[in-house]
């Protein structure tokens, strides 16, 4: 007996749950669609379907699921069949017959209830359909056993089992369709889910093979205009990837498209090496983007390779009704751009075209699902929001024109491209605009270097295997790495202000673990509290501070570390003379020490005199009272010996912790608070009115249904905030925001973020830049109440979609007059 892979023996096990409950759905909706009903005769046929229906329902799961593991079976017996044996079968002339008009009909049946299924779920099916190339038995991945057809074939078969009758049969037909092509949406989301955790990976590299007819033509293999676009795996070109050469006569093509092997694509895919240019990435390595029509792909890639795409080189022709071969775009179209994202001439900057928009009938005409047509659209909507965005200079906006085509390919193969702010693509898109904004000038560094960055990390990616995610995330991550270097480099070059706030930093990170090792120490020590709260908070520091300069002469660190124990003893009280006059003659030293261990740490001299004034009346009472006996001081003395002599921690003994609310003026120098800039309360006018922002933008946060696309995916989770408390926790370095300052609004860059985040450097101006220096305490104040905001409303993506979505509703409000 044949059995099912575990892998699609379980996904039918999800299929047959989807349909017991599109099943019991459809017996509701015959009752509901009963009584609603205005005709008696229809009524009469549609209680009566229920009736039958009701009765009968175990059997139609029970068949529905015997007819979907039959198809699996014979689906996995003619894959096996068809790879065993390489030459066709050849079939007698008596084995031939005609169809009757009921087979007929049941085949056209079959074929509208799998498009009704399919058109609801289509992009959960993609992402099905990249999976099952991995199931061992399974034939070609657009034939495997879950397709809509299979699933229509079943379900008819369950009505048949249900019923003679053919009134009541398509009434059955007719509810069912509707109510399981509602529920396999969410069924083949759960199946996709249900292979990635049983360890299946898309498949993003299949062979496909050649018909041995005249010119062995690849199958798919036609460009948009017909153009023949193939390439022999023998061809030692091609022969770069594990395995290519045991392929027969096959042809290496993605379920992505034709990486490279077009016929109007110059080189074979030049500037990438490996199959179709792969830029160095292994066709095995990283994940892909999602299935997209082989068609669709090959064009877009020509496309990205065109001149005006911003890559240099000539493109050749372009297959296409539209095209008839000759290059992208006109000579007028190009003016002002030299394909490498630099100005030609001392002329205005000119943008590129958008390139979706251009060739939207050739993209259309290469896709052939309706919900690839919405999202071409959608996408060339998008970039026409981010060309005309006021925010973005014009020199980035060249540079993230270029991602036109690697970006409409993201949003066709992956449905999370539009719901999740963390897709790569999104990511990366983002991130270029946001840092691009912080720079005043492109013609001199660090704008200049940024954008020489830009331009190379984009070329990378259009002329590379941009269906790769993980080249998104690896571009990502040399940016990121390019910035924290870059504003570390200008920091530096002011005289290191990150290096000193970090040595601050842990400094104080250090006073704060010895003090509370200083207070589980001395928790069972009996002395006075403001002396326990002097060691324990003001002397730790000078501890610590002590430990990390040892440069500092040997004879005061010891008397500092013994200053501990010598001033709670002080205060103890003496009845002898001997212990009277040992207490005088060792005052003298006892006071210079105390000061020189406060100087080290610039102890405030109002706290000072509010300490003297405790501690000179507790040793004027020590002259007085009576003593402790020789062993209750003894016993007292080695105690605090123990306390004190346990060693300061050391940077390698401190944990991650959450940052630090402090006061900076009291840890730096009058000329470090100076250089750095330092941010203080008195340095803000907390009371003064904040006017509007002059930006010209909407302020109103935008929510998870501004950024959302009817038809699409919805968002997830609504942008990041721009302004208020929450802000603090988004802060990104290297980007830009807006500061109130001496009732203006000054444009700052962030360029440092302590390890702990409790200290942040922001630079502001044009050529000598100066730097603003707040604790994390002074920044939240600032962002709470309203002073410190980002200098852009939302990503770029995220306002781009905002735009879009209300010009839409723009138009849809006028549409009605215009009609009239």
């Amino acid at each position: 007996m044949n059995r099912l892979n575990p892998h699609l023996d379980a996904a039918l096990h999800r299929v047959r749950t989807a349909v017991e409950q599109a099943a019991e759905r459809g017996a509701e909706g015959l009752g509901l669609a009963a009584l609603s009903s205005g005709q008696a005769k229809r009524r009469d046929a549609l209680l009566s379907a229920q009736f039958i229906f009701r009765k009968q329902q175990a059997l139609f799961s029970q068949r529905f699921d015997q007819s979907m593991r039959q198809q699996a079976l014979e689906s996995g017996a003619d894959s096996s069949s068809s790879s065993s044996s390489s030459s066709p079968k050849h079939t007698q002339w008596d084995e031939l017959s005609l169809m009757d008009d009921a087979q007929v009909n049941a085949l056209v049946a079959a074929d509208r209830i799998g498009l009704a299924i399919g058109h609801q779920s289509e992009w959960e099916l993609r992402e099905v359909d990249t999976y099952m190339g991995g199931i061992p038995g399974i034939g070609k991945e657009d034939r495997h056993p879950l397709r809509p057809q299979n699933i229509a074939q079943a379900l008819l078969d369950g009505v048949n089992a249900v019923t003679d009758d053919q009134d009541t049969r398509q009434v059955l037909v007719d509810e069912l369709t509707r109510s399981l092509a509602q529920e396999m949406r969410a069924c083949y989301s759960d199946i996709a889910g249900l292979f990635r955790s049983r360890g299946l990976r898309p498949q993003d590299l299949k062979v496909r093979g050649t018909e041995n007819t005249r010119g062995q033509s690849l199958r798919g293999g036609m460009g948009a205009g017909g153009h023949s676009s193939h390439a022999p795996l023998h061809d030692s070109r091609y022969a770069t990837q594990p395995g290519a050469l045991h392929s027969g006569q096959g042809y290496l093509t993605r379920p992505g498209g034709l990486h490279g092997l077009g016929g109007g694509m110059p080189g074979g895919g030049s500037g990438g090496g490996g199959v179709g240019g792969h830029s160095g990435h292994g066709a095995f390595g990283g994940y892909p983007a999602g299935a997209v029509d082989p068609q669709l792909m090959d064009l877009m890639r020509r496309l990205a390779m065109s001149p005006m795409a911003g890559v240099s080189g000539s493109a050749g022709g372009l297959g296409g009704p539209n095209s008839g071969g000759m290059p992208l775009g006109t000579p007028s179209q190009w003016q002002g751009w030299d394909g490498d994202g630099a100005v030609l001439g001392d002329g205005p900057i000119v943008l590129p075209p958008n390139l979706i928009h251009l060739h939207r009938d050739e993209l259309r005409q290469a896709a052939t699902g309706s919900l690839d047509h919405m999202v071409i659209d959608v996408v060339a909507g998008l970039f026409d929001q981010i060309l005309a965005d006021p925010k973005l200079p014009p020199l980035m906006s060249q540079q993230i024109a270029r991602l036109q085509l690697p970006v409409l390919r993201a949003a066709l193969g992956d449905r999370t491209f539009f719901s999740s702010r963390r897709h790569p693509v999104r990511r990366l898109v983002n991130r270029i605009a946001s840092l691009a904004v912080a720079y005043e000038d492109y013609s001199e560094d660090p704008g200049k270097s940024f954008l020489a960055l830009v331009r190379e990390l984009i070329q990378d990616i259009v002329s590379g295997d941009f269906d790769r995610m993980d080249l998104y995330d690896a571009k990502l991550n040399q940016l990121e790495t390019f910035i924290a270097e870059q504003t570390a480099h200008s920091l530096k070059s002011q005289g290191d202000a990150a290096a000193l706030l970090e040595r601050k930093e842990t400094e104080i990170r250090l006073q704060q673990r010895y003090m509370q090792q200083l207070q589980q120490a001395m928790a069972n020590v009996d002395m006075r509290d403001f002396l326990r709260n002097f060691l324990t908070q003001t002397w730790s520091e000078v501890l610590v501070h002590a430990s990390r300069h040892p440069n500092l002469d040997a004879g005061l660190v010891d008397r500092l570390r013994n200053m501990g124990r010598d001033i709670v003893l002080s205060v103890q009280p003496k009845t002898t003379p001997q212990q009277r006059q040992a207490f005088l003659a060792s005052l003298p030293v006892l006071m210079r020490t105390l000061n020189e261990g406060l100087d080290l740490v610039r102890w405030p001299e109002s706290e000072r005199k509010k300490f003297f004034a405790e501690l000179l009346p507790a040793h004027a009472d020590s002259l007085k009272g009576q003593a402790l006996s020789p062993l209750e001081y003894n016993l007292l003395a080695k105690q605090l010996e123990s306390v004190f002599g346990i060693a300061p921690p050391r940077e390698q003994d401190l944990p991650a912790g959450a940052p630090l609310d402090l006061d900076l003026s009291e840890r730096l120098t009058d000329e470090e608070a100076r250089r750095l800039g330092v941010v203080e309360d008195e340095h803000v006018d907390w009371d003064g009115q904040i006017d509007i922002d002059l930006s010209g933008e909407d302020q109103r946060p935008l929510m998870a249904v501004d950024i959302s696309i009817d038809g699409l995916p919805s968002a997830e989770e609504a942008p990041e905030p721009a302004a208020g408390g929450l802000l603090l926790d988004h802060l990104q370095l290297g980007f830009a925001y807006q500061m109130r300052r001496e009732d203006e609004w000054t444009k700052v860059r962030l360029a440092h973020i302590s390890a702990s985040r409790s200290f942040f450097i922001f630079t502001h101006g044009d050529r000598h830049h100066e730097t603003l220096t707040m604790t994390s305490r002074m920044l939240r104040r600032l962002c709470e109440s309203g002073r410190l905001r980002a200098f852009e409303s939302a990503y770029l993506l995220e306002r781009a979609t905002a735009r879009a979505r209300k010009q839409l509703a723009a138009l849809s409000a006028k549409a009605p007059s215009v009609k009239a």
